[in-house]
C-alpha cells in the first residue's frame, strides 16, 4: 500500500482490491462480505427497521471520536430509537486522493471497534476516490437493518402529564467538535459524547409501553428535536431551565460564543417521553447505566401552547423554543 490513496485507488481494478482486501476486509471478516458482491443476502424480517446516514464531520479526528466511530453510532442509534435491534451495516466511502492510508487505516479500525461494541455486521459496501480538491479527506455513508422490537413508539402516544427525560448533558458534540476545528479555548477539557445507545435504549424500553417516543437529539440540538415530537399536535412540551443538565464546559464555551446548548447536538443521548408512573424508577436505572449518569426529568407534556415547546427560565420567564434556524454549527456529523 502506498502512503496515500490515489485515484487509482477507486479505479475498480489491482489498486481497489488492495484497498478492500489489506485494510477494509480484514476488520469486517464474515461469510457475506468476503464474497465481495454488489449486495448481501440476508435472513427475512417479519418487520424491520432500515436507517441511513452520511457524515461528513470536519475535522474527522476529534476529541471522543471520528468520523469513523460517528458513522457506526449514527446509524446505529437511529434503528435504536425505532424500537429496532440493529443486526447489519453497509458501508461507503468517498475518498480524497491524496488522503493519508495511515489515516484511513485508524478509521476502519474505529469503525471495527465500534461494530463490536454494538454486534453488528459490516456485510457490503463501496469504497470510491475523487480528484483532489473535489473532496474534504472522506466521506462516509452508513446503512443499517435491524429486527423491529418494539412495535409501539411515536408521538400519537404522548398525553398531558407525561415527562420529558434526557439521559445526560446536552450539547457536548456540537460544541466538542466546533472547538477541535477552530482551535478554540484550549484550556476546556471537553469531549464529544459520541457513543452507541444500544445498552440505555434497552433499558429505557423495558418500561416498554410506558415509553412514548424517543430520539437522539443530533443536528438541531434537544429543542428542534421536542419541536418535531408535537408539531401538528393538540400538545406542547414545557421545559424546566434549572433541570437542563449542562456541564461546565459547554456553558462556558456557549455563552462566550453567544451558541444555546439546546440547539448545539448530541451524538450519545436519548429524549424521551414517558409516563409520568415510571419516570422516576427510570431515571435511577439510567443513572446506573454507563453514559446516563446524568439522566433527568427536564420538563412536561401539556395542553398548553399547542404545537410548541416553551421554557420555563430560571428567574420565571418563559421562552418560546422554535426549530433551529439556518445553521448554527455545519459539518458536525
Amino acid at each position: 500500500m502506498d502512503d496515500i490513496i490515489t485515484l487509482s485507488y477507486g479505479s475498480g481494478g489491482r489498486k481497489t482490491s488492495e484497498l478492500i482486501e489489506d485494510i477494509i476486509l480484514p476488520h469486517f471478516r464474515n461469510e457475506e462480505l468476503s464474497k465481495l458482491k454488489d449486495g448481501a443476502v440476508l435472513e427475512g424480517f417479519e418487520k424491520m427497521v432500515f436507517s441511513t446516514d452520511s457524515f461528513v464531520v470536519n475535522p474527522y479526528f476529534f476529541p471522543g471520536g471520528d468520523i469513523g466511530k460517528l458513522s457506526v453510532c449514527g446509524t446505529v442509534n437511529d434503528i435504536c430509537m425505532c424500537g429496532g435491534e440493529p443486526r447489519y451495516l453497509s458501508l461507503s466511502f468517498i475518498i480524497e486522493e491524496g488522503f493519508k492510508t495511515k489515516d484511513f487505516l485508524r478509521i476502519i479500525e474505529s469503525i471495527e471497534k465500534t461494530a463490536k461494541m454494538c454486534n453488528v455486521e459490516v456485510v457490503t459496501g463501496d469504497t470510491k476516490v475523487v480528484e483532489k480538491g473535489k473532496g474534504d479527506g472522506i466521506f462516509i455513508n452508513t446503512s443499517g437493518i435491524g429486527t423491529l422490537k418494539y412495535d409501539f413508539l411515536g408521538e400519537d402516544r404522548m398525553k398531558d402529564g407525561d415527562l420529558v427525560i434526557v439521559t445526560g448533558n446536552i450539547g457536548d458534540h456540537g460544541v466538542a467538535v466546533m472547538l477541535e476545528r477552530e482551535q478554540l479555548f484550549t484550556g476546556i477539557n471537553l469531549v464529544s459524547d459520541c457513543r452507541p445507545l444500544n445498552v440505555l435504549s434497552k433499558e429505557i424500553l423495558y418500561f416498554k409501553e410506558n415509553i412514548k417516543i424517543m430520539r437522539d437529539p443530533t443536528r438541531g440540538g434537544l429543542a428542534t428535536t421536542l419541536n418535531e415530537f408535537v408539531e401538528g399536535l393538540e400538545l406542547g412540551i414545557e421545559l424546566y431551565e434549572d433541570r437542563l443538565p449542562v456541564s461546565n464546559e459547554v456553558n462556558t464555551a456557549c455563552e462566550i460564543l453567544g451558541i444555546d446548548p439546546l440547539y448545539s447536538a448530541n451524538e450519545g443521548k436519548i429524549t424521551a417521553v414517558v409516563s409520568p408512573d415510571i419516570a422516576e424508577e427510570l431515571i435511577e436505572k439510567l443513572r446506573k447505566t454507563e453514559g446516563g449518569e446524568k439522566a433527568a426529568i427536564i420538563g412536561k407534556v401539556t395542553s398548553n401552547h399547542k404545537g410548541r415547546v416553551t421554557l420555563k427560565t430560571e428567574i420565571g420567564g418563559t421562552r418560546i423554543l422554535t426549530k433551529l434556524s439556518g445553521m448554527q454549527l455545519p459539518r458536525i456529523c
